[in-house]
């Protein structure tokens, strides 16, 4: 058995040339990917991963190069190519050959255009396949080894006719078409639900077993690495921090990074420290829906929720939401989850008045939504102005011919707030509110990062000083670092303001940090509702089990908790473990259906936050081998979630 490794990268350096001078993206960066082993490259956008996996492809941008270090491919069957300065020519038969990419966004990655068996057998006849007959069959072949229901159905349908994980499964097909010896996955489930996510990479590992390709993963999630690598290689700002086995990184990591990366994973660690709500009086452990389940005045009454949307071409309507019922009390956190097409989205959007209800009833404070009360007048207003909404998407939110300022200053004019001459010191006050310095008001959205984004998206909410606040999957799309920072700025900000909030997420390790009540909807209906507590610690529903057990960073709870058998460590203030051991069901892929009042906004990755925090949100670092401020230990939160 050969000890050469399949890939071999040694000092690689890339910069980019700019209008402002050269960028050196990637400095000294040195990793080895194995034949039948998976290697994760981890870090935050920004970090050079991307940049690494363009360069082993090929495929940097026009303005960067390889400045230095070696890149070496080899195999028994082919021998060694040494990829750094190969030729466009000798590229290609490397490409697709010898290895394959499978990119990150399979909506912006498949042509639009063309179907599907198309987009399969691309690779196919670049690669000098002249056989339509062949070709067809090999597109068959390849999307039933992917596990794709009729096969010859989805060869004749386009993109959008799939769901998201399906089209993420024809990347991997069309990647696995010359049956390369190894493959590059860029964040290939970053915008996925966790269990279609769950899916794909059991999938390609299943894949890697049967064919021994080597894998070269790229993730800013230190939780899937821990599930699916044998080696991690941690990078920020274009070096290595740290490599090695993944159980020795996860369980012992070396460099402050690392730690922090772990202490920030809301599926490996306790990132937002919150008191626990009392209980409502008389609730039990199995609530019945709409009643209270913790203690406080409600201010938002959901009860027996319909909602029907008409679809073109079809006599009955959709039905995207029925008879979910629940309440919010004043203060604290509701948080709706499911996957893509469960309605959450459309019961946060009805209770932000944005669609009257078919059925049932909605009430936010005293304006009862189901009676028509927010279409126009005072009412309307003064509603408008108490329930604010934050999307998804900052980026989509925000214009981009506005600056900051003028973006948050718009609701304050519309709303008549202020005066003109104190609302720069209003805007500059919601900017410090969300730990955004006021000089941030100068600039324009694109010339942010994602996480100063969504911070002004949340800005924007508050300005106008509002009640209640419905999140729309709000931090899906964002770096677990900033993600965190995000998560203990609402956590601080409910805290000090008293606001309500609905948090929309399919995520459920996120939901777990942040909700005081769940409600878990499943293709438009509420299958399980509780307390936070009561939900991830005894579940009742089958679906529920198979969303905790799907939480990735079970490999590294598990090591964890082993270790903490060995030697006692710190008692974290939760031990709940959001992982159900109990239920290690693979659920096939879901159907994703296509809601039309529930999009999913798969958003592409997001820059690092690189802005100091001035209000302390993310903790200040501690030496070496302790815990940044404000965060839990990872290793004794790890023991504790195992």
């Amino acid at each position: 058995m050969t000890t050469t490794p399949l890939l071999s990268i040694r000092d690689l350096a890339v910069s980019y040339r700019t209008d402002h001078g050269r960028v050196d993206a990637v400095r000294g960066v040195s990793l080895d990917v194995a034949a039948g082993s998976v290697t994760a490259l981890v870090g935050e956008s920004g970090s050079g991963k991307t940049t690494v996996a363009q360069a082993v492809i090929g495929l940097l941008a026009a303005n960067g190069q390889i400045a230095g270090g070696e890149i070496t491919l080899h195999s028994e069957l082919h021998g060694t190519d040494r990829l750094a300065g190969l030729s466009e020519r000798s590229w290609r038969q490397v490409r697709g050959r010898r290895i394959g990419l499978i990119p990150q966004d399979p909506g912006n990655s498949l042509n639009p255009v063309a179907r599907i068996g198309a987009s399969v057998g691309e690779a196919l006849r670049i690669h000098g396949w002249k056989d339509r007959r062949a070709v067809d069959a090999r597109v068959l072949e390849l999307l039933e080894r992917v596990g794709i229901d009729d096969p010859e159905t989805r060869a004749k349908q386009y993109p959008h006719e799939l769901s998201g994980g399906m089209r993420q499964r024809v990347l991997i097909a069309a990647a696995l078409a010359l049956e390369p010896e190894l493959i590059i996955a860029d964040e290939p489930t970053s915008a996925l639900d966790v269990t279609i996510q769950q899916t794909v990479l059991d999938l390609l590992d299943r894949l890697r077993a049967e064919t021994g390709m080597g894998v070269l993963f790229i993730t800013h999630d230190l939780a899937v690495a821990a599930d699916r690598a044998d080696t991690v290689v941690v990078m920020r700002h274009g070096e290595v921090q740290e490599s090695g086995p993944a159980a020795r990184v996860l369980s012992a990591p070396e460099s402050e990074y690392a730690r922090e990366l772990l202490a920030d994973a809301p599926s490996l660690a306790r990132v937002v420290e919150r008191a626990p709500r009392p209980a409502a009086g008389g609730a039990a452990d199995d609530p019945v829906a709409g009643a209270p389940l913790v203690a406080g005045a409600p201010l938002v009454t959901v009860a027996d929720l319909r909602q029907e949307f008409r679809v073109a071409g079809r006599a009955a309507p959709f039905v995207a939401v029925d008879g979910v019922s629940f309440t919010v009390p004043r203060g604290t956190t509701h948080a709706l989850v499911g996957e893509s097409g469960s309605g959450k989205t459309t019961t946060g959007r009805a209770i932000a008045g944005f669609q009257a209800p078919t059925a049932g009833t909605i009430r936010v404070g005293d304006t009862d939504l189901t009676a028509g009360g927010v279409r126009r007048g005072r009412a309307a207003r003064a509603f408008r102005r108490g329930t604010q909404l934050v999307y998804q998407n900052p980026y989509g939110s925000l214009d981009p011919r506005q600056t900051i300022a003028d973006a948050l200053g718009e609701p304050l004019r519309n709303f008549g707030i202020g005066t003109k001459e104190d609302r720069a010191d209003r805007i500059a006050h919601a900017l410090e509110l969300v730990a955004l310095a006021p000089e941030m008001g100068r600039r324009k959205p694109q010339e942010l990062s994602g996480g100063q984004r969504q911070r002004v998206a949340i800005a924007r909410a508050l300005i106008v000083e509002p009640e209640l606040v419905v999140f729309d999957e709000a931090v899906s799309a964002l770096d677990v670092t900033v993600q965190a920072q995000i998560l203990r700025l609402l956590a601080r900000l409910q805290a000090e303001l008293g606001l309500t909030y609905v948090f929309i997420s399919h995520d459920l390790a996120v939901v777990r940090q942040i909700s005081d009540t769940v409600s878990v909807l499943q293709h438009g209906r509420q299958v399980e509702i509780g307390t936070a507590e009561q939900v991830f610690e005894r579940p009742q529903h089958d679906y529920t089990r198979r969303l905790l057990a799907a939480i990735p960073g079970g490999a590294a709870r598990a090591a964890a908790g082993a270790g903490a058998r060995a030697a006692p460590s710190a008692d974290p203030a939760d031990p709940a473990d959001p992982a159900d051991p109990a239920d290690p069901a693979d659920p096939a892929d879901p159907a994703d259906p296509a809601d039309p009042a529930d999009p999913v906004d798969p958003a592409d990755s997001v820059g690092a936050d690189g802005l100091a925090d001035p209000a302390g949100l993310a903790g200040a670092a501690g030496s070496p081998g302790e815990p940044a401020a404000g965060r839990t230990d990872p290793r004794a939160s790890l023991a504790a979630l195992g």
